[in-house]
């Protein structure tokens, strides 16, 4: 499992972050940072937040401008809450992401189900969506079938010890949050401290895959 963090400033001068599984979520929103060496990084489009949301252009301008090299996935522009009108803007965006060289992430939003999802033109899942159905049967169905049809998948807005380990146990390879921006000096060392319980407490999944 890996954490992703926005706050890279933070992340980037922790050796012990980077040996932890800490690495750096990025989007263009005020964006001046590129991606630390050595560190696991996405491209977020930033529009779970419409009203600072830099427009599907800017985002395209912007991950033009990033190395796609190292990145584990870019997301694929989408809206919150609602999983048909994510799907109609996935054709069209999805293929100007690759041409760019990132693998594309689909974003499953409230009403997405396995049937649903494009998985053959997607390399990767990021379970977004409300909280209530991020914890729910059906998004929990999502990352199952996703992990059977080999994808990458991410979780967003993880902000807890809790949280994490739920998402690992279900299959997730990563995860972001806020939670090291509120708080640096105390809540990094939270993070890697709970990324080292994780990697020294086998799962459920883990004993089902020896």
């Amino acid at each position: 499992m890996l954490y992703l963090s926005g706050h890279v400033p933070t992340v980037a001068r922790s050796d012990a972050a980077r040996e932890a599984g800490v690495g750096v979520l990025l989007t263009p929103i005020g964006c001046t940072a590129t991606p630390p060496e050595g560190y696991p990084w996405c491209a977020d489009s930033g529009c779970f937040n419409r009203k600072t949301y830099v427009g599907d252009a800017g985002y395209l301008s912007w991950l033009a401008s990033m190395p796609p090299e190292a990145c584990l996935f870019a997301t694929v522009p989408d809206v919150v809450g609602d999983h048909d009108a994510t799907l109609a803007l996935w054709p069209d965006l999805s293929r100007q992401i690759r041409k760019l060289g990132y693998p594309v992430a689909f974003v499953a939003q409230d009403g997405a189900t396995p049937a649903t999802v494009p998985w053959g033109e997607l390399d990767a899942l990021f379970v977004g969506g409300s909280t209530k159905w991020k914890l729910s049967e059906d998004a929990y169905a999502l990352i199952a079938a996703a992990k059977l049809a080999g994808k990458w998948v991410h979780v967003g807005r993880v902000n807890s010890r809790r949280r994490l380990l739920a998402m690992a146990a279900a299959g997730a390879d990563s995860c972001d949050g806020t939670y090291i921006a509120f708080g640096p000096d105390q809540n990094l060392p939270d993070v890697i401290g709970w990324l080292d319980h994780h990697h020294r407490t086998p799962t459920l999944l883990d004993h089902a895959t020896r």
